[in-house]
């Protein structure tokens, strides 16, 4: 079941490739795998797929120590400061860095484990009072602050769309979140990167892919529906 979502998921990353005029090898594929059981991230390991997004902490240590080393996992959720320490080490990208003291935060731990942790910073594009992240003017600002930091770099943004049913909704703050990596990436500032872009879940990746994501984050559209009672 599980293999059929990916192989579903996969035709339709590439279908929007191919309608970007897009290389397949531009789009990292995450399987966001939050409140689901390891067996489940070991019969999607089967396909191939080595990169897992996760929201908890404490879900992503606990899934690091039994899964195999290989896998590359992901930060994707809100994250409080005094929980950086449990993932430097484990992670290799941090995608939801939405202020300076975070950030400050990740280069404290990580200068203690010697060592530069990959971020991205978290940009609410749509404005929504309900999700985390800078505002699109404040977005370079940040950009340069996080900057100085030497064991933190900056590889590109991330933004949550609102949640809809047309996924032609969110189109425009895709839009905007190219645009404005586009923007930052010609101030040529120095330890920054604009080459990610980490925008589309399961309801609009396929837009957010044709806009120029680099990394898209399917959890529901692999895995199933989530039980959050659990």
């Amino acid at each position: 079941m599980l293999t059929e979502n990916v192989i579903e998921v996969e035709k339709n990353i590439q279908d929007a490739c191919d309608r970007a005029g897009r290389s397949r090898e531009e789009v990292r594929l995450i399987a966001v795998s939050k409140t689901k059981p390891v067996s489940d991230i070991e019969e999607v390991l089967t396909t191939g797929i080595l990169d897992y997004g996760e929201n908890k902490v404490q879900e992503l240590s606990d899934k690091y120590d039994v899964l195999p080393k290989n896998i590359r996992w992901h930060m994707i959720g809100h994250l409080q400061r005094n929980k950086v320490k449990y993932l430097i080490g484990k992670t290799v990208l941090i995608h939801s860095v939405d202020s300076l003291r975070l950030a400050e935060q990740i280069e404290h731990e990580a200068a203690k484990a010697d060592t530069i942790m990959n971020v991205l910073i978290e940009v609410n594009v749509a404005g929504e009072e309900s999700k985390f992240g800078t505002t699109c003017n404040e977005a370079i600002e940040l950009v340069r602050a996080v900057a100085a930091l030497k064991h933190v770099k900056i590889k590109g943004l991330m933004t949550i769309a609102p949640f809809t049913d047309n996924p032609e909704d969110n189109r425009i703050y895709f839009k905007k979140l190219k645009q404005l990596s586009v923007d930052i990436k010609s101030k040529n500032i120095d330890n920054v990167d604009m080459d990610e872009l980490s925008m589309g879940m399961t309801g609009d990746y396929e837009v957010a892919i044709e806009e120029g994501a680099t990394m898209v984050r399917v959890g529901t559209g692999i895995f199933g529906e989530r039980n959050y009672q659990i």
